[in-house]
């Protein structure tokens, strides 16, 4: 009796097969974005990491960011920020393209930068999200650890 049991459950357990998920995003070539998702997310992110350099930070407009990122990005938060970043960091130089993702799913284009600062201790990424309306839709920067050589 136990052996008509246990069989067809082995057996069932034997033949599922887990589905191999569906790649969402892809890591697409800088010539094939539009140019102006690379200057939107180029200018806004180099005026955010300048406004660190010179505090004076001008908000982002209704053209250029979604309202989730002009409500979370005010003159206060940047500058609490800019702080603890240029006291780790330094001042900030520039930003250099590494990568840019294309996320099938929302359409989004998510732009990764490496930024440069006077200070070589700490590495720092900048993520921007360009959403299909040309508007940023997030903006993100994280320390990057270093490679071990």
């Amino acid at each position: 009796m136990k052996i008509r049991i246990i069989l067809p459950l082995l057996l069932l357990i034997i033949s599922c097969k887990s589905k191999k998920p569906e790649n969402t995003s892809v890591i697409v070539d800088s010539s094939k974005v539009e140019a102006i998702k690379k200057n939107r997310a180029f200018d806004l992110g180099t005026r955010l990491l300048d406004a660190c350099n010179t505090s004076k930070f001008k908000s982002f407009n209704k053209e250029e960011a979604t309202e989730k990122v002009i409500a979370n990005a005010t003159p206060e938060k940047v500058t609490a920020t800019c702080l603890k970043i240029r006291q780790r960091n330094g001042k900030f130089n520039f930003i250099k393209l590494l990568d840019i993702t294309y996320i099938k799913t929302t359409k989004e284009y998510v732009f990764r930068y490496d930024i440069d600062y006077e200070k070589k201790y700490f590495k720092r990424e900048l993520k921007i999200t360009i959403n299909s309306e040309n508007k940023v839709s997030a903006i993100s920067t994280k320390e990057v650890p270093r490679k071990p050589m």
